[in-house]
């Protein structure tokens, strides 16, 4: 009876083996395709809060593909310093076009007064 039993468990093993492994040509799991990483980051406007929440990397074998990881952290940063760039632009205009207002002597005429020249 040990023995009957034994057997029985070795044959039913070996069933659930081959059929997850996919004995035959009538393979049971597919062959998934490798994730290959499409760039969703907008090429026309600038990068927005809602396309870097969006942003889905693919996954490898040992976690996310450097090159991808790389790619899309350079873009990341160019914008960045642009926008830097941008920011550091406007605030010297603002601040060039306040001290031309606080200078001018006409800051406290009245509109439709003319001035003391």
């Amino acid at each position: 009876m040990f023995l009957f039993l034994l057997i029985a468990m070795v044959v039913v093993v070996a069933a659930v083996t081959l059929a997850v492994v996919g004995g035959g040509d009538s393979a049971v799991l597919p062959e998934a395709s490798p994730e290959q990483f499409v760039d969703p980051l907008p090429e026309s406007r600038p990068v927005g809060r809602a396309d870097v929440e969006a942003l889905r990397l693919p996954v490898g074998a040992r976690g996310y593909r450097m090159a991808d990881v790389d790619d899309v952290l350079s873009r990341l940063g160019a914008e960045l310093a642009e926008r830097d760039a941008r920011i550091a632009e406007l605030e010297s205009a603002l601040a060039g076009a306040q001290a031309t207002a606080v200078s001018s002597p006409d800051l406290f005429k009245k509109p439709g007064e003319e001035s003391d020249r």
